[in-house]
C-alpha cells in the first residue's frame, strides 16, 4: 500500500497493541505502568477480544444464569425428577447483556485511566516499524509508528469450507450467542473444553444433547479419575456422549441438521454446535511483510520472551497457541511488556491452574496420575468426596471430589484436582501450597474455615497421609 503524505494521519507510540483481548489489555496496561505511550488497535466495536465479546465471559455469565434460573442446586434437596423451570433466551440474554455493559466500561475506564489510546481498526504492517490502520471500508485512517508491536489478536473458531455454517441451526461458539430460543435437541461436534462446556449449560437446561468425538471420552487432558467423575455426572444431568465417531458432512435437512458420519451412521438434532478447534485470528494483518509466519498448527512461534522472529514484534495469548487461557493470556502479555522495555521480568511459570466449567467444573494444577506413571514417581493419593463436606449438604449436594497427588516418600504435592462446586475458586489454595513445595501434611496441621469447600484440602491430606508409613 503506498501512502501519500497528507491523506492519512501520522501517530507515534512506544507501543501497538493489535487486539483488546487478555494479552493486549495486560500488555498495554504494564506499558503504560512503565511510563510508555501506548496505542491500542482492534477491529471490533466492542473492546475485550473474543474472552469477553464471545469467549470466556459471555460463556461463564450464561453457566451462572442457568444455574440460578433453573435452581440447580435445589434439586438435590426436591429430587432430580423436579421439573425444570423453562427459562427463554431472553432471560439469559438479560444476565449476560448486564455482565458484558459493566465489563466494557470497566476495560475503557482502565485505557483512559492510564492514557491509552483506542483505535478501532484492521492494523497492517508496512514495515517493522509501522502499521497502517484500515477503517470498515478499507481506507487507512492512520499510519503509527512504533518501537515496539505486540500481536494480542486472539483465536477464532477453526470453521472448514465444507460446513454449512448459518445463525440458528449449524453454530460454532460465537454464532450460538445469538440463538433466539433454546433447542430441545442439540448435537455438539468435538469433546475439548468448549464443547464440553456448552454441552453441560444446555443439558441444565433440559436440551437433550449428544457430544460426539473421535475420542472415546470427554476431555483427555484430565485426570482419568477425575474424567469418570464428570462424565457420571454429565450422564446424571442427561447428557449423552457418542465416542470413537468423526463427521463425514454435515447438513441443514428442513427445520433440523442432519449428520453423515464415516461409518456411515446418521443423526440429526434440532441445532448443532461445531466445536472442533480454534485457529489464530492473523488474517489481514500482513504479517509477512516484516517476515512473520505461522507454523504448522496456525499460531505464531515465539521464544521464551515472546518474542517473533523480529526482536522488536512480540505476540501472545491464543494467537499463539496453547495453553489459550484468559489468565495465562493476561501474564503473557505483561511479561512481553516487561521485556520489550527492560523492566525486571522472569520466563512464563510452567506451573497454573487450568478452570473448565463445565456443570460441574472442574479445577487442576500439577501433574495427573497417568504423567506421574511415565516418569516414574512414587506416588500416593489423597482423596475427599463432595458428600464427606459438610458445605456442599448445605447449599445443595453436588457430586465431586479432591484428589491430591504427593510423593510417597518426601510428602511433597505433586498435583491437585478438583471436581465439584467452587473447584476454581480453591484451587488456588493448593497451587500457593504447591508453589512452597509444601508437603501433604501441611494442610493437615492448618485449621480451615467450618463448614466451607476448602476443608476438603485437610480431609484428603489425612485420606493421604494415613495411607504412608510416616508419623506425626
Amino acid at each position: 500500500m503506498t501512502l501519500r503524505e497528507g491523506f492519512v494521519e501520522e501517530l507515534y507510540a512506544d507501543l501497538v497493541v493489535i487486539g483488546s483481548g487478555p494479552a493486549g489489555q495486560k500488555g498495554a496496561i504494564q506499558a503504560a505502568k512503565l511510563g510508555k505511550s501506548v496505542i491500542i488497535v482492534d477491529k471490533d466495536p466492542h473492546p475485550g477480544g473474543a474472552s469477553l465479546n464471545s469467549g470466556t465471559i459471555p460463556s461463564k455469565s450464561l453457566r451462572e444464569a442457568i444455574l440460578d434460573l433453573t435452581d440447580f442446586y435445589e434439586r438435590s434437596f426436591y429430587g432430580q425428577n423436579r421439573t425444570i423451570r423453562e427459562i427463554s433466551i431472553n432471560d439469559l440474554n438479560y444476565r449476560l447483556n448486564i455482565v458484558l455493559d459493566e465489563q466494557r466500561k470497566m476495560l475503557l475506564r482502565q485505557f483512559e485511566k492510564n492514557h491509552i489510546r483506542l483505535i478501532h481498526g484492521t492494523a497492517r504492517f508496512q514495515d517493522k516499524n509501522h502499521v497502517v490502520v484500515l477503517d470498515e471500508s478499507q481506507r487507512a485512517s492512520c499510519r503509527i509508528t512504533a518501537d515496539y508491536f505486540l500481536i494480542a489478536t486472539g483465536s477464532k473458531p477453526r470453521n472448514p469450507t465444507n460446513v454449512p455454517f448459518d445463525n440458528d441451526k449449524i453454530l460454532d461458539s460465537t454464532r450460538l450467542l445469538s440463538i433466539d430460543h433454546v433447542p430441545k435437541t442439540l448435537l455438539v461436534l468435538g469433546g475439548g473444553i468448549i464443547g464440553a462446556e456448552y454441552a453441560s449449560f444446555f443439558a441444565a437446561l433440559g436440551t437433550e444433547v449428544t457430544v460426539i468425538d473421535k475420542r472415546d471420552h470427554l476431555l483427555p487432558l484430565l485426570d482419568t479419575e477425575i474424567g469418570m467423575h464428570l462424565q457420571k455426572a454429565l450422564t446424571a444431568i442427561g447428557l449423552k456422549v457418542v465416542g470413537n465417531k468423526e463427521p463425514e458432512s454435515i447438513r441443514r435437512v428442513n427445520d433440523h441438521v442432519e449428520v453423515t458420519f464415516k461409518d456411515g451412521g446418521k443423526m440429526q438434532a434440532e441445532m448443532l454446535l461445531y466445536a472442533l478447534g480454534r485457529e489464530a485470528r492473523v488474517d489481514k494483518m500482513q504479517i509477512e511483510n516484516v517476515g512473520i509466519a505461522v507454523d504448522k498448527s496456525g499460531y505464531i512461534p515465539v521464544n521464551a520472551l515472546f518474542q517473533t522472529v523480529v526482536p522488536n514484534i512480540y505476540a501472545a495469548g491464543d494467537v499463539i497457541g496453547g495453553p489459550a487461557l484468559a489468565s495465562t493470556s493476561m501474564e503473557q502479555g505483561r511479561l512481553a511488556a516487561r521485556h520489550a522495555f527492560g523492566a525486571q521480568t522472569h520466563h512464563f511459570p510452567s506451573f497454573y491452574p487450568i478452570g473448565i466449567y463445565t456443570i460441574p467444573e472442574i479445577s487442576s494444577c500439577g501433574y495427573t496420575e497417568n504423567q506421574l506413571k511415565e516418569l516414574g514417581f512414587r506416588y500416593e493419593i489423597g482423596r475427599a468426596y463432595y458428600y464427606e463436606i459438610a458445605r456442599n449438604q448445605i447449599v445443595g449436594n453436588d457430586p465431586g471430589m479432591f484428589k491430591i497427588l504427593f510423593h510417597a516418600e518426601t510428602l511433597e504435592i505433586l498435583g491437585i484436582h478438583i471436581i465439584g462446586r467452587a473447584a476454581t475458586e480453591v484451587i488456588h489454595i493448593g497451587q500457593v501450597a504447591m508453589s512452597f513445595n509444601a508437603r501433604i501434611d501441611y494442610f493437615i496441621d492448618q485449621v480451615f474455615n467450618y463448614p466451607t469447600y476448602a476443608e476438603g484440602y485437610r480431609i484428603a491430606a489425612l485420606n493421604g497421609f494415613n495411607k504412608v508409613k510416616h508419623k506425626k
